[in-house]
């Protein structure tokens, strides 16, 4: 494993740039983007650089990831610009891949955030060392913030003003869907529900690991190709795995956690994470917990630390939990935490 590179804090008035690495839908969903783009400037006090994927047609982006990739090897090479978030999600920003200057991200740090199909990119570049941040994005996760201000609290705790740990907290109500995006001003989001519990499947005591992990079904995407850790990547991790909108079948996690137990990564693992799965019913959620249970026990990690209902992925409100950080999972005192800052006071 690399040296940890962390990149600087964000601090008011720094340069942002805002790229569109898999689906383009600024120009769908105008009031979405423009509600997203209004929290960075008007919340956290960011300026916005808008950067050209922002703003292709939907067909033109798909038929161009080269240009796509351009967009973040540019903004991690400009200096000025201190952050990169992106616009959305999508399916097919694996495509990026082959086209990422990943050494010029490591020498030009900055903060990276986005989720869902941004996990290729954050991974990809968190296996060269970089500090990435599985959170929020401008249309699904910014565009919403009003709605939860424990969100901007932690988004500040996290990015701006980070200090030696930092313990997670469950927020008290959360959505899992929006109104239908042609109809609404840009912000609106679905029925609240009231905080529904952490569940602690199994484990004891304390454990730390570094952070790694995102879109279950994404990673997927990566498994046995060239951007898939070896699985001594895995050695002492906490992994951290969420479902997307797509509503995949509990059938699919059962799936993906005995190859990644054939491949040999459930054996090195610290502890892991799941995050609350978007519209599953509580019967599919329970389910969900006990298929895990059943595959860790198939290859012999009963002792292996799992939290499952988690706040963050495909629900909003959602934690930023940064790829690569030293994190804690404390069985016993009910509790997760960062054990150490995920950004730097400065470049370097």
């Amino acid at each position: 494993m690399p040296d940890v590179i962390r990149p600087r804090r964000f601090s008011s008035g720094d340069r942002v740039a805002i790229v569109a690495p898999s689906q383009s839908l600024a120009s769908v969903y105008p009031k979405v983007y423009a509600a997203g783009l209004a929290t960075l400037r008007e919340t956290f006090g960011l300026e916005v650089v808008e950067f050209p994927s922002t703003a292709f047609e939907p067909e033109y982006s798909y038929n161009h990831p080269e240009l796509r990739a351009a967009d973040l090897n540019a903004a991690f090479a400009d200096d000025s610009i201190a952050g990169i978030v992106a616009q959305i999600g999508g399916t097919d920003s694996i495509r990026l891949l082959p086209h990422l200057d990943v050494d010029l991200a490591v020498t030009h740090p900055k903060v990276l955030i986005g989720y869902s199909d941004t996990s290729t990119m954050l991974t990809t570049y968190a296996r060269a060392g970089l500090v990435t941040f599985n959170g929020p994005s401008v249309m699904a996760g910014f565009a919403q913030l009003r709605h939860f201000p424990e969100l901007e609290q932690h988004v500040r705790d996290v990015l701006f003003a980070p200090a030696g740990t930092l313990t997670y907290r469950a927020y008290p109500h959360w959505v899992d869907h929006y109104p239908n995006w042609h109809r609404q001003v840009g912000h609106e989001v679905g029925q609240p529900h009231p905080h529904d519990g952490w569940r602690w499947l199994q484990g004891s005591g304390a454990v730390s690991g570094r952070l790694f992990g995102g879109c279950i079904e994404v990673l997927q995407f990566l498994k046995g190709t060239a951007y898939w850790p070896e699985a001594e990547f895995f050695a002492g991790r906490i992994l951290f795995l969420e479902t997307s909108e797509d509503k995949p079948p509990v059938a699919f996690t059962e799936h993906w956690l005995r190859s990644f137990g054939i491949g040999g990564g459930l054996d090195k693992l610290a502890g892991l994470l799941i995050g609350r799965p978007r519209d599953y019913t509580p019967a599919e959620s329970r389910e969900l917990d006990a298929v895990i249970v059943q595959v860790l026990a198939e290859f012999g990690r009963d002792d292996l630390p799992v939290v499952s209902n988690l706040d963050f992925g495909h629900t909003d409100p959602q934690w930023i939990l940064p790829n690569n950080v030293l994190a804690e999972i404390d069985v016993s005192g009910r509790s997760l935490r960062l054990l150490e800052p995920a950004v730097a006071e400065a470049f370097g």
